[in-house]
């Protein structure tokens, strides 16, 4: 999750920016930005764009190795996945994966991803929450290779 302000290595709180090629973007003058709006740099500009799972694979904290867009395209054309499947997933991982999922089987399907790991899996929880993806997946902590799925 991305906020106005971060804390710095001394623990004080100062504005958060990011540094990128063209100059730098406060995180400030995103706020009330609506999706598509181009936004000035120190040295050039950018666009406020909506999340897709690309973008949270491209920047997501990685908790365990992930799948890439093109292995991940592989994967969903070899399934035949389309809206309203119901897919199980076994290693949430870092929820790359689980991600291109949903937005394959939305609006009317579901993800039920399964990790060993409890931490990972209430990390993935928090963050397909924090994405609004809540009603399209279910997360489960369960070593699917030892118990089997529910």
């Amino acid at each position: 999750r991305v906020t106005e302000k971060t804390l710095s290595k001394k623990g004080v709180e100062v504005e958060n920016i990011f540094q990128t090629k063209y100059g730098a973007l406060k995180v400030s003058d995103l706020v009330g930005k609506k999706f598509g709006t181009k936004v000035s740099l120190s040295k050039g500009y950018a666009y406020v764009l909506h999340p897709t799972p690309e973008l949270w694979t491209k920047s997501l904290p990685h908790r365990t190795q992930i799948l890439y867009a093109t292995d991940i395209a592989m994967v969903i054309l070899q399934l035949e996945l389309k809206p309203g499947c119901v897919v199980v997933e076994s290693g949430t991982g870092s929820g790359s994966l689980s991600h291109s999922l949903i937005r394959t089987i939305a609006p009317s399907g579901h993800l039920h991803t399964y990790d060993f790991h409890e931490q990972r899996s209430e990390k993935a929880r928090q963050e397909f929450e924090e994405h609004g993806l809540q009603d399209l997946v279910t997360c489960y902590h369960r070593d699917v290779c030892e118990s089997g799925f529910e």
